[in-house]
């Protein structure tokens, strides 16, 4: 029934006809009760404006400082057949220790004695290239031969052109004094005719004056004969200079094109001994790797192949290994709407998993078990669980990490941050609002001096 009417409603005002309730008052443990309550709400309003250390939690584990110093595998480079394990897991290797033999399974390379073969042709492709610049020296000094008899005999050739242009020049000098010879026998006969005629010569005088005519024209004519065979001469020594320019023209030629066919063999036996040097280094460097050492010094974890016999590939890892000598760090992951108040070098606080730890987040100063850490690093890109990655390294300036720390056990941290008071730091959690943004001393020094 709903309790509509004023009669059905509970008096209190009447309670106060009972004893026992008009006793309460008057007991003492109902006094210090309410004085108890008072100091308590007291102290709680003064926790409330207490300092609180703003922070930044989270959660990460231990890693090295370097990447080099970070657990590794080692890979063969090559494909192979396990042949014989040096080590086994635990043990402590140096830098350059046989951790492992493999044989050869290409057939490319099984020849034992391919390094010294590939050698040996490379040495015989090398004598043939000396051989080669052999011929082309020897072609050059042949082609400097031919141009030096080349250039005598054109001198010589010249010389004969020389020697028919001045027999010509000469032979038309005496052919024009036996055409005056015979211009005067002729004179000479027909005064000796008209004298005889006139009979004041004696006929023997004529006939020897005939006679003479005779033999000037016959002079003559032998004298025209010998001027053209001297032109004949002069034609035939141009035509010879023109041919020993031709034919010596046609043997350098010759000469120089037997010389760039030697030239072209030459570097192209040189191209073959480049090549067989870079595989000659590549099959004496590919025998070094059928020992795989170690990379440096540190502890074999864990054997990743096993067995004898078994064949593995290029690029298949091996063994595990852990470097002796590292630097220890944290890497921890943030929340995206925390990351930008995480600045590097900042101070973070840090505890490991297994070691004793009290920690009060709001007051480090309380904390038992903590280390002290800096921020060296952080990943301004998002990793996979939809965190950003920070990477700490330990304090200087604090106390040292512990030793006993084995890479990859877990590691809580906390940086801090800007210091408000206790209603302020649950006013910001109950609305959701994040930490206030927080200036380093560096930071705050540099804006002063601005």
């Amino acid at each position: 029934m709903l309790n509509l009417s004023n009669n059905n409603k509970p008096n209190y005002s009447r309670l106060d006809q009972f004893s026992t309730i008009k006793s309460l008052a008057n007991r003492p443990h109902y006094k210090i009760l309410n004085k108890i309550l008072v100091a308590f709400l007291v102290v709680v309003l003064l926790i409330l404006f207490l300092p609180w250390t703003q922070n930044i939690a989270g959660q990460g584990n231990v890693t090295t400082l370097m990447p080099n110093q970070r657990p590794q595998t080692i890979q063969s480079l090559i494909s192979g057949r396990i042949e014989k394990w040096y080590v086994r897991e635990g043990d402590y290797v140096e830098k350059g220790d046989t951790i492992l033999f493999i044989s050869e399974i290409k057939e490319d390379y099984l020849d034992p004695n391919l390094v010294e073969n590939t050698k040996a042709q490379m040495e015989a492709k090398k004598q043939s290239v000396e051989s080669y610049g052999g011929k082309v020296n020897s072609l050059s000094n042949q082609i400097s031969a031919i141009e030096t008899e080349r250039g005598l005999k054109f001198e010589q050739a010249k010389n004969k052109v020389k020697q028919s242009i001045l027999k010509i020049k000469s032979d038309s000098t005496d052919l024009e004094a036996s055409k005056t010879q015979l211009k005067i026998a002729k004179t000479q006969y027909n005064r000796s005719v008209q004298l005889n005629k006139d009979g004041l010569k004696p006929l023997t005088d004529v006939e020897e004056k005939r006679l003479k005519l005779q033999e000037v024209e016959a002079k003559n004519i032998t004298q025209e004969n010998k001027l053209l065979a001297s032109k004949n001469e002069l034609i035939n020594a141009r035509v010879e200079l023109n041919r020993i320019n031709a034919e010596y023209t046609e043997k350098v030629s010759k000469a120089r094109s037997d010389q760039f066919t030697a030239l072209s063999s030459q570097y192209d036996t040189e191209a073959q001994v480049n090549k067989l040097k870079n595989q000659y280094t590549n099959y004496k460097i590919r025998n070094g790797m059928y020992y795989i050492t170690a990379p440096q010094s540190g502890y074999v974890n864990r054997a990743l192949q096993s067995g004898i016999g078994e064949n593995i590939k290029e690029g298949t890892a091996i063994v595990s290994i852990m470097p002796a000598t590292y630097q220890l760090a944290v890497e921890t992951y943030v929340s995206p709407m925390d990351f930008p108040l995480i600045q590097q070098g900042e101070r973070v606080r840090v505890w490991f998993d297994g070691w004793p730890t009290i920690v009060f987040s709001g007051w480090p100063g309380l904390s038992y078990g903590t280390y002290g850490g800096r921020v060296v690093a952080k990943e301004n890109f998002i990793s996979d669980n939809g965190k950003y990655r920070v990477l700490i390294a330990p304090d200087d300036e604090e106390e040292k990490w512990p030793k006993q720390l084995s890479i990859g056990s877990g590691a809580q941290t906390v940086a801090l941050l800007d210091n408000v008071p206790i209603w302020y730091e649950i006013w910001r959690t109950l609305n959701g609002f994040p930490p206030n943004y927080y200036q380093s001393k560096s930071e705050k020094n540099e804006k002063d001096k601005k």
